[in-house]
């Protein structure tokens, strides 16, 4: 299991193998800072709440302009964040300028200017090899000065980054990585070659950072002021190395490439991919049988990395077998908003609350409200295998009953996605608010979808009734509105 490595200031001590660094021996000392995040974390279940405050630590590095890089979960949901330089005790008030939660970076600033007084920007290097050197510091649990450990690269790879849930590249390290350690930097021969994230729990000394290439390609998306986010093609693709699947498809002896079981609505490939293309090639690179694609000598990385490193509107060129004949296909390429939103920080989850019934979107964060293991099966389906279509941008869920007696017979009834409301399919958040300014003969009906649940329900609910009830249930659970403010 992949694991964060964020650290609880006051949390016990860990064994972690240290060795204290002299910040007057060591140029990258004077590069690493300690980050203080107070946390406040919506309430997905209960979305017009917020979730008691925690407090965090991280670490940091000074790079190029003087501002501060780390990972996004460090200060994700942060409300205050703090930064304390490596071997001096006050800390400065720090502003969190950008954050790329699909990347797992972020850069804050320190307004404060003594805080720049000796710091040391770190120049950002290059991808090591395997089986290079690296040097991995931070402020990990176990005491209070900066760490120093040391290992070999190990692996360059595609790995799942657990904040996001997204791939990306990563370096595997068998330097010890611990919590405290996130956003720490990793050196090579002097200059930043990434910044450490998560650890493998699962076995031992295997940890991992977010590379060079990954943070050069984060720092040019935010020269303009903003964060665009990584593009994602949106399809989804088998292999073909099978010889008769090969021969059914056209493939030549020799030729490679993966076939496109699925181009999703709204995505990138919407348009202009098809299913039963068989893709070939990416900017001019070979595509394999397994979907992996030449990087280096002796490496090879899945194709979803050449779409990674470009920026949102530049264009990936294609190589596409259709019908036998062989295509260029330029793609244009964009953020993917899935069915079911992935990880999100910093934002408040929209909710609508009528006549008792709780509605809000499925999300990956209201799923996170349960361990994996327990997360409705039906619920599962629609975040592993759920997407959008024109009809249908989001799955909206009834996550549970506030009891009354307009709602009696429903009040056990929860986690059930949301098919029509009085007739009109529902997409998004607000097709079911107008859908409730439309009942149906005195009442409102409100069907599961049951795409899922073959049996489906309904809830019927007596029109007049419930306006009359709505505005005391309100007052009577203390709800602060009966919808998110991005809903008014």
């Amino acid at each position: 299991m992949l694991k964060l490595l964020l650290a609880l200031p006051l949390c016990a001590p860990l064994a972690a193998a240290e060795t204290p660094s002299d910040q007057g021996d060591d140029p990258v000392a004077k590069s690493v800072v300690r980050i203080f995040t107070t946390v406040r974390k919506p309430d997905y279940l209960q979305p017009w709440q917020m979730a008691p405050q925690e407090s965090l630590s991280g670490s940091g590095c000074v790079i190029e302009g003087g501002r501060i890089l780390t990972n996004a979960h460090v200060v994700a949901d942060h409300v205050f964040v703090e930064v304390r330089k490596a071997g001096d005790a006050k800390k400065y008030a720090a502003k969190v300028e950008f954050i790329a939660n699909d990347s797992e970076l972020a850069l804050l600033n320190v307004e404060d200017p003594s805080f720049h007084h000796g710091t040391k920007p770190l120049a950002l290097g290059v991808l090591p090899m395997r089986r290079e050197k690296v040097s991995v510091y931070g402020f990990p649990d176990g005491g209070d000065d900066l760490s120093v450990t040391e290992g070999i690269v190990s692996r360059v790879e595609v790995t799942e980054y657990s904040h996001s849930g997204r791939s990306m590249l990563t370096i595997q390290t068998d330097a010890a990585i611990n919590p405290g350690n996130s956003g720490g930097p990793m050196i090579k021969d002097g200059r930043l070659a990434g910044i450490s994230f998560q650890m493998q729990t699962e076995a031992q000394n295997i940890g991992y950072a977010v590379p060079a290439p990954v943070i050069e390609r984060f720092l040019t998306d935010v020269k303009d002021g903003r964060y665009d986010g990584v593009p994602d093609l949106g399809v989804r693709y088998e292999s073909v190395e099978n010889a008769a699947k090969r021969a059914y498809l056209g493939l030549e002896p020799g030729a490679t490439g993966v076939l496109v079981s699925t181009v999703a609505y709204g995505s990138s490939g919407w348009g202009l991919l098809r299913k039963g293309d068989v893709l070939t090639a990416i900017d001019g690179l070979a595509i394999y049988d397994d979907g992996t694609v030449h990087f280096r000598r002796n490496e090879r990385l899945l194709m979803n990395h050449f779409i990674d490193r470009h920026q949102v509107g530049e264009k990936a060129v294609l190589g596409v077998l259709r019908g036998g004949r062989a295509l260029t296909v330029p793609v244009p390429l964009k953020v993917f908003d899935n069915l079911v939103a992935g990880p999100s920080y910093g934002n408040r989850p929209s909710y609508f609350v009528f006549a008792g019934l709780v509605f809000t979107p499925l999300s990956w964060n209201y799923l996170a409200t349960w361990d994996y293991n327990e997360v409705p099966t039906d619920l599962k389906v629609y975040l592993e295998f759920g997407l959008p279509t024109a009809e249908r941008r989001k799955a909206i869920v009834l996550a549970h009953v506030l009891p009354d007696a307009v709602n009696e017979g429903y009040h056990e009834y929860r986690n059930q996605v949301i098919g029509s409301v009085n007739g009109r399919p529902i997409g998004s958040m607000r097709d079911l608010i107008e859908a409730f300014r439309h009942p149906r003969g005195g009442t409102h009906v409100v069907e599961t979808d049951p795409s899922v649940d073959q049996s489906g329900f309904t809830f019927v609910l007596d029109a007049q009734r419930a306006e009359r009830a709505n505005e005391d249930i309100i007052k009577r659970y203390n709800l602060p509105a009966d919808r998110s403010a991005d809903l008014r």
